[in-house]
């Protein structure tokens, strides 16, 4: 039976135990009026789902922390820059986000997306809390008689955790629509969202006091010295992977490929119906240039941060939080009220929000309040965005298609995150702060142009 033709009845609303039925439902073509968190948080589907992004999300918004402390007390030399060793640990977490995003999506098609999400996690779990005997292992020893062996172990574990995070971010965003009723799907991706932002905030705020604080628990209970970081990050990978084994997702051979073309036929494939469906493909530009100018922004805030006179250049932090706050609180209310409006709407009024915030950080370089609030303004309206665009894709998108497109977006959005991090610094140098600044309020508000214009999306 194809999803599609499932009709909404009195009978399909209630509790019902069989899980195709219940998956049927969920896709339902029909609309309904909102009813904003409500009907997620009573989804216990949803919220073992949820329960798991939370674990899993914050230990890879710390695994970077972990390896920064790993790389602090066991291998920088004194007198030598410790961006020596974290420059190979960032390209290593980076590569398989670029080489494997959309060959994941695939493979997301073709498996189980519950086996997908507990293996990536628990295997991710053992990778990280295999490192410490690891590395006592490898102390002293070389490789090839030049390298440090237990560096190359380091650059391994963290590939290794990065290409299985690419296997996870496809198939947990395939799982959503098939446990979320399509009406629902708005108030869940708000929800999804705004523990994102909360994890990022957590990342960058109080990541590396959180492993001090592991540490020292991991002593008091008679645990090696050092050893806490690990049994943190490894054990929220390990809970995630064991919270999600209890999903029902209620997929079905519908949800998959029938065929098992070659893995490149399939790629293509994505990439065709991305380019015959201009909803999908319009919603994937935009959270690309969302993406894009975020990443931008992680570079400049810290030279925003060295101009105003009331912080350093190393508290830069402090502008990101109060992003990723506006992001969480503007979320939280597209749950509840996003409902009235369409898709496009909400995205064209972003676009014009995060533009004018842009225009407005570009002239608070001396002036930490305005800073603030135009930061936490672009966060708000950046979630204007996200959130719908995100919505848009997973509703628009077969169930035999996700993986591939949500593949590809994550090919694509890691694409975007890692370009400006290069450009960005040369522009700055050759343009100045402001002028940068200014040209990516341009650039979000010519993009929130063609989506509502030059598409016919109203």
């Amino acid at each position: 039976m194809q999803l599609s033709e499932t009709k909404n009845s009195p009978k399909n609303s209630q509790q019902n135990t069989n899980i195709e039925a219940e998956t049927n439902n969920l896709s339902s073509t029909s609309v309904e009026t909102s009813q904003g968190f409500l009907p997620v948080l009573q989804n216990s589907r949803f919220l073992i789902l949820w329960g798991g992004q939370v674990f899993s999300q914050l230990a890879d918004k710390i695994y970077l922390v972990l390896t920064i402390a790993i790389i602090a007390s066991t291998f920088q030399i004194s007198g030598k820059p410790i961006s020596l060793w974290v420059s190979p640990v960032t390209i290593a977490f980076t590569i398989p986000a670029v080489l494997f995003g959309s060959l994941a999506g695939v493979y997301v098609d073709r498996w189980s997306k519950k086996s997908v999400l507990v293996i990536s996690n628990i295997v991710r779990g053992i990778f990280v809390l295999a490192l410490p005997p690891l590395l006592w292992l490898a102390q002293g020893e070389t490789f090839l008689g030049k390298f440090s062996l237990g560096f190359i172990l380091l650059l391994s574990i963290t590939f290794l955790v990065s290409t299985l995070t690419q296997f996870f971010a496809p198939a947990e965003q395939a799982v959503i629509p098939l446990i979320v009723k399509k009406q629902h799907l708005l108030a869940a991706n708000s929800l999804y969202t705004t523990t994102m932002m909360a994890l990022l905030i957590i990342g960058f705020a109080v990541g590396e006091p959180l492993l001090d604080i592991a540490d020292r628990l991991a002593a008091s209970c008679g645990f090696p010295d050092q050893i806490g970081k690990e049994l943190l990050v490894g054990g929220a990978y390990a809970i995630a992977g064991i919270l999600l084994i209890w999903l029902r997702t209620g997929e079905t051979k519908v949800h998959r490929r029938k065929e098992s073309p070659h893995p490149i036929q399939d790629i293509w494939d994505g990439i065709k119906y991305l380019g015959e469906n201009h909803r999908v493909r319009n919603a994937l530009i935009q959270l690309i240039v969302l993406f894009s100018v975020f990443a931008a922004l992680v570079i400049l805030a810290v030279s925003m941060a060295d101009k105003i006179p009331q912080i350093d250049a190393d508290q830069f932090g402090i502008l990101l939080a109060t992003t990723g706050v506006g992001m969480g609180i503007s979320a939280a209310v597209i749950g509840n009220l996003g409902g009235k409006f369409t898709h496009a709407q909400l995205s064209f009024i972003g676009s014009i929000g995060v533009s004018v915030s842009l225009i407005g950080l570009s002239l608070a370089s001396s002036n930490l309040w305005l800073a603030l609030v135009m930061t936490t303004f672009m966060g708000a309206f950046a979630a204007l965005i996200g959130v719908p665009m995100q919505t848009t894709i997973q509703s628009e998108t077969p169930p035999d298609m996700r993986g591939k497109v949500f593949g590809l977006q994550n090919n694509a959005v890691n694409i975007a995150l890692s370009l400006p991090l290069v450009l960005t610094a040369e522009a700055e140098s050759c343009f100045g702060l402001e002028s940068v600044i200014l040209s990516l309020a341009a650039i979000v508000f010519v993009g929130g142009l063609f989506t509502r214009y030059l598409t016919g999306e109203r």
